[in-house]
């Protein structure tokens, strides 16, 4: 599991404000709804340049500084990432025209195209895969668990990561990332 005490980014937990207790109930912001941890003094995260699947062709994060990303480090052996899949792919596919990217980054050792392509094919997933066959990216991000995934505004700040399964086409999510959706759409370079 993914520990946030290991990213270095402070992360505001349920019922957290400010180091005041009240004996009233806080009401959950859009972070906590969404089960996704905010990161208050967002930094840019850890550049990376990895091969796109199934093509030849590379990507990088600053490929998409335009777009909100969710960035998502899964393998085909996990089983979490299996159920979460198709609603990455949902989100994916209802917010893509505005401005939102899901960027899947498989960590399977090798990556093995005879394992990686019928997953991709089962799954149905449409949004852009990158190979971290070697972990050096996952290791950058400090990815202890899988599935892990962070929330990158339009302009390459980290503002939220969730350490396990989500379902990103919810409608706490939906909610969420529709207030962090880039102003204007650009589309992505690759």
């Amino acid at each position: 599991m993914l520990a946030a005490v290991l990213w270095t980014l402070p992360a505001r937990r349920p019922g957290e404000d400010g180091g005041h207790h009240h004996d009233h109930v806080v009401a959950l912001d859009a972070f906590e709804k969404a089960g996704v941890a905010e990161l208050k003094d967002g930094q840019r995260g850890p550049a990376f340049r990895l091969r796109a699947f199934p093509g030849e062709g590379y990507a990088s994060l600053g490929d998409f500084e335009h777009n909100l990303v969710v960035l998502n480090f899964w393998a085909t052996w996990c089983t979490p990432c299996a159920v979460e899949m198709p609603t990455l792919e949902a989100l994916w596919q209802e917010y893509r025209a505005r401005g939102l990217v899901v960027i899947g980054v498989s960590v399977d050792r090798g990556a093995p195209r005879a394992l990686l392509e019928p997953y991709v094919k089962h799954h149905g997933l449409t949004f852009p895969i990158l190979l971290d066959a070697d972990l050096q990216t996952s290791r950058a991000w400090r990815v202890t668990g899988l599935p892990a995934t962070f929330i990158v505004k339009p302009g390459g700040e980290v503002v939220g990561m969730a350490a396990g399964a989500r379902e990103w086409n919810s409608a706490e999510m939906r909610a969420l990332l529709a207030t962090l959706l880039p102003a204007a759409h650009h589309r992505p370079s690759p």
